[in-house]
């Protein structure tokens, strides 16, 4: 795979588009671009289940307190919702930063298990966030997928079989080792991601351990040990994040009162909302409002 051509025909469309922000939506559901000419300042952000892949430049993404880096021939997998937070730690106005990152369908990962001999892969240990360096197999086929951004004839017909082969070469890579896991109903993993699917219907809701270690089918204790072994978080902490980073969403959308996104997301004080905002993204709602930045939000994983 000529890394350097495709990483050219990205920043070609990146300008193009004229893109001044990151991610650049390429017009295939969950299937987005990053470039960005210099370094980004370590931003909390929403990731959802999702492959990256970089072409060119250097990543950095925080699990709790330990940096996980990837930079060009390597991918990310995250495996779950999770509120971290990532910055770009390499590029230039000569050498960007570029990546394509595509949104993981667990779905696909599940049906793909049955074909999958797990007793021939690597046995290692993976986290919910994890890089490694990336397949030729996947780089080739990310490529692929973006040749499809220009061409909807084909699109229908080959987009399906991409996301396959995609998702079938990512699930074979050691770092994926966590989301293969997911795919056990009955694992640890599947178990703490059924409680995080739980926390984001209900997120303006406080949920209990007690009631987390339910929907989860575990005990409280061994529940709480479990879901902060695998997020590096604990599950109030983990619905704080979610909440503030719903509401910056919210705010960085639109102009609404802060008062009114602070009660929407579950607080109620807009005090106490506007101190932990504050706290966390050093400064406060108001001066979010309506302020859409680069790398914001669910789609700033990237």
């Amino acid at each position: 795979m000529d890394l350097d051509a495709l990483t050219a025909r990205l920043c070609a469309f990146a300008d193009a588009m004229d893109a001044s922000e990151t991610p650049i939506e390429t017009g295939i559901p969950g299937f987005t671009l990053v470039r960005s000419r210099q370094p980004t300042p370590i931003e909390p952000t929403l990731y959802s289940p999702l492959l990256c892949v970089v072409l060119q430049g250097r990543k950095e993404t925080m699990l709790g307190a330990e940096p996980v880096e990837f930079g060009a021939g390597e991918s990310l997998v995250v495996s779950m919702d999770l509120p971290t937070s990532s910055r770009i730690t390499e590029a230039s106005e000569g050498r960007p930063y570029v990546g394509l990152a595509l949104e993981i369908d667990r779905g696909l990962v599940r049906d793909l298990q049955a074909e999958i001999d797990e007793a021939r892969l690597p046995a290692i240990t993976a986290g919910v966030v994890a890089s490694g360096v990336a397949d030729p197999g996947l780089l080739e086929a990310m490529g692929r997928l973006f040749d499809l951004v220009d061409r909807p004839r084909e699109r229908g017909v080959l987009l399906p079989l991409l996301r396959r082969e995609i998702h079938f070469r990512m699930v074979l890579a050691g770092h994926a080792a966590m989301l293969r896991r997911l795919a056990w109903q009955d694992s640890h993993a599947s178990r703490v991601a059924r409680a995080i699917a739980h926390i984001r219907r209900e997120f303006p809701r406080t949920s209990s351990v007690a009631e987390l270690a339910r929907v989860a089918g575990m005990g409280a204790s061994s529940f709480h040990e479990h879901f902060k072994a695998i997020t590096r978080t604990t599950p109030l902490q983990f619905q704080k994040d979610l909440r503030l980073l719903e509401a910056r969403q919210r705010l960085q959308s639109g102009r609404p009162p802060v008062a009114t996104v602070a009660y929407d997301v579950g607080y109620q004080s807009p005090a106490q909302f506007s101190r932990e905002y504050a706290r966390k993204f050093g400064r406060p709602p108001s001066t979010d409002r309506g302020a859409r930045r680069a790398g914001s939000g669910p789609a700033g994983a990237r």
